[in-house]
């Protein structure tokens, strides 16, 4: 019974197997290899003239190597060589301990995984690159070493008794030759790529100097440096097993063919992300060129040859649908259209007017600038579609990724579309002339940011600016005429103001009095039909309106509460631009001036408790009693004021005070789909 006991314990033993470091996840040898890393110490090591030394000799062994074996006549002596700087002294008894590490171990993936740890540990202050570069040293002292004594052998008598102890005879001899010479080419070809790679990662580091913000792809590509330094390492063991193996003359030899696999697999991934970080680094570097250019323009063909580069991208006249040559630019003044592909007819006829009225100058041309990140098919169809109906010039199937880098940093496009004025030397008038046009049309022309403020500055009220969008209104305002302006939301609120705001307009006080007052529902038509386009051409103004008047003022005007002559106009945009997400809203105006402006619940208050001061219009006039009872109510309780803004509209301001109160308003940020596509297919 006893020995049937020792023999069950004895299978109970785990059998121990060989660990497969080559299917290892990289995270299981991240695991490894990190703590084997501290933040170097010798900052001042000199790997670059290691590397120099290194690559000097590997490259000249190769070419022996393959001259020896393969009878090619490679000349080693026209390999251009990298020197050293001067003075340099090489870590020597650091190279000779970390080839006693490799010397003469056994063939294995278990063994060269133990080895490279090993190496990594007694590496553990220097940088990656250096680990990599000390390790390739200490095999190229060997590796070199070698293949000199081939040279040399038969002609030198230091080197013929040196080489018989390094079995250099042996290994030459036709029967040595015959027998590892397939292991020597597969050794020496692992050599070239294991020396590329850790080229490749002396590259990545000289190309870290521009940063992982500016460089992205280099963020991922640093990543792997550790593993990529792993995989350099163990494949440089594997190639000094190899070597001792068949200097040995020994019938069991290390595999190189998986390292081969792994290192290959390695370089290619290194070449892919140099290749990705050199575009990057290309793009940053036309950037700075192409913004050092347009800081000192002279001539606007030299800023749209630079900017837009249309040398494979010819320019469209609208007008003619053909392509035109970039020189009907010159020595004009240019408005950049700048927009995506989601634009609206609306979008386009905005600039219509303004096409027609500067045709007649012949010195302002209008450009449409397509800003697609990538262009399809499907894409390309919709700027034919969207060019069809512009009859000004455009960029065809634009793509210049500097350009469309400089168009959204420096020139603020979000996506909404832009108009950026620049005159004949390629200065810029005006960043954004498109919400200024969108309230005064051609009377904003040349679309200066002086027109725009002399335009702002004449403002004595909003009214004449933003509610002439219908006939009548227009014929109110001129006969100074009291105007009711409501809308909002919610319908039920619609018809109650209406209804109270009719009664008041039909009262008997009003026509002894004669008060004249008219009602003008924004977005809904005679038939009580809602009419979406006025709306958002009203709101589209009240927001370009509000960005004409706010552009120019200074934030610390803003946040010192620097008051202005305009201080009034934009305190009433703004506080009718937060009216916007309201479920109702109305202003009373007196002709073009603006009377008083509130909330849909505030402004029906009013009117309900207008009834009781009605008698009061015949001692103090319609207008005080009116205002009057409208101080009163909003003391009782002030509301909470939002004012939405597209981000996306351009250069908005920072800080934007109160309309309401003294404060600085805070800020948030909220997500809306608009559908301006429409709805979307139901997802299955």
């Amino acid at each position: 019974m006893a020995s049937v006991n020792i023999v069950l314990a004895s299978a109970q033993q785990p059998i121990k197997t060989e660990l497969r470091v080559l299917t290892m996840p990289d995270e299981q040898i991240m695991n490894h290899i990190y703590v084997t890393h501290v933040h170097p110490d010798d900052d001042n090591f000199d790997e670059d003239s290691l590397f120099a030394i290194v690559e000097n000799i590997l490259k000249h062994a190769t070419v022996v190597a393959d001259n020896v074996m393969l009878g090619t006549h490679g000349h080693p002596e026209n390999i251009h060589e990298k020197a050293p700087k001067v003075g340099f002294t090489p870590p020597l008894c650091t190279l000779r301990h970390l080839s006693s590490l490799m010397t003469c171990k056994s063939p294995g993936e278990e063994f060269a995984h133990k080895t490279t740890l090993s190496i990594l540990n007694n590496l553990s202050n220097y940088s990656w690159d250096s680990k990599a570069v000390l390790t390739l040293a200490a095999f190229a002292m060997e590796y070199g070493d070698f293949w000199l004594l081939t040279q040399l052998y038969s002609s030198d008598q230091l080197a013929k008794p040196i080489g018989i102890l390094k079995r250099v005879p042996t290994i030459l001899s036709r029967p040595g030759l015959q027998k590892h010479k397939k292991a020597m080419l597969e050794l020496n070809n692992l050599v070239k790529v294991t020396l590329e790679v850790i080229q490749c990662l002396f590259e990545l580091e000289k190309l870290s100097i521009y940063g992982t913000k500016d460089v992205p792809e280099l963020s991922i590509a640093m990543e792997r440096i550790p593993i990529d330094v792993y995989w350099a390492i163990i494949t440089i063991v594997a190639c000094m097993t190899q070597m001792c193996c068949i200097i040995n003359d020994e019938d069991r030899t290390q595999d190189l063919s998986p390292f081969a696999q792994k290192i290959n697999y390695t370089l290619n991934l290194l070449r892919m992300q140099i290749t990705r970080c050199r575009r990057q680094i290309d793009i940053i570097e036309a950037y700075r060129k192409l913004i050092k250019l347009l800081q000192t323009p002279t001539e606007i063909m030299e800023v749209f040859k630079a900017l837009i580069s249309s040398k494979d991208k010819p320019l469209i006249d609208g007008s003619t649908n053909g392509v035109a040559n970039i020189d009907v630019l010159k020595k004009k003044n240019v408005l950049f259209y700048i927009s995506a592909l989601d634009i609206t007819d609306d979008d386009i006829l905005i600039l219509k007017p303004i096409h027609d009225g500067i045709r007649k100058e012949n010195q302002y041309k209008i450009v449409w600038v397509p800003i697609v990140e990538q262009w399809t098919n499907e894409l390309q169809k919709k700027f034919e579609m969207l060019r069809s109906k512009m009859p000004w010039y455009m960029v065809q199937y634009f793509s210049s990724v500097v350009g469309i880098k400089y168009i959204k940093e420096k020139w603020n496009f979000k996506n909404k579309p832009i108009l950026v004025v620049m005159n004949r030397q390629g200065t810029v008038e005006h960043p954004n002339a498109l919400h200024m046009i969108r309230v005064w049309g051609m009377k904003a022309f040349p679309f200066t940011t002086t027109v725009e403020e002399t335009l702002t500055n004449r403002v004595d009220g909003i009214v004449s600016v933003l509610f002439d969008i219908h006939l009548d209104v227009e014929n109110w305002i001129k006969q100074e005429k009291y105007v009711f302006f409501y809308g909002g939301k919610d319908n039920e609120w619609i018809q109650q103001f209406n209804k109270k705001a009719a009664t008041l307009a039909n009262d008997p006080v009003m026509k002894d009095t004669k008060i004249s007052i008219e009602l003008f529902c924004v977005g809904k038509g005679n038939k009580g039909e809602d009419e979406p386009n006025i709306l958002g051409h009203f709101w589209n103004r009240v927001e370009s309106f509000f960005f004409s008047m706010t552009h120019k003022k200074t934030e610390q005007d803003i946040v010192t509460h620097k008051k202005t002559e305009q201080d009034i106009v934009t305190q009433e945009i703004q506080k009718l631009l937060s009216y916007k997400t309201e479920s109702g809203w109305a202003v009373l105006s007196k002709g073009s001036r603006l009377v008083v402006s509130g909330t849909g619940t505030t402004m029906l208050k009013v009117l309900e408790e207008f009834d009781k001061k009605k008698d009061l219009v015949r001692e103090v006039g319609f207008e005080i009693c009116f205002k009057d009872l409208y101080e009163k109510i909003i003391q009782t309780g002030r509301h909470c004021c939002r004012v939405d803004i597209h981000m996306n509209a351009g250069k908005y301001p920072e800080h934007i005070k109160c309309p309401e109160c003294p404060r600085i308003m805070e800020t948030y940020i909220s997500y809306k789909c608009c559908h301006i596509d429409g709805p979307m297919n139901a997802l299955h």
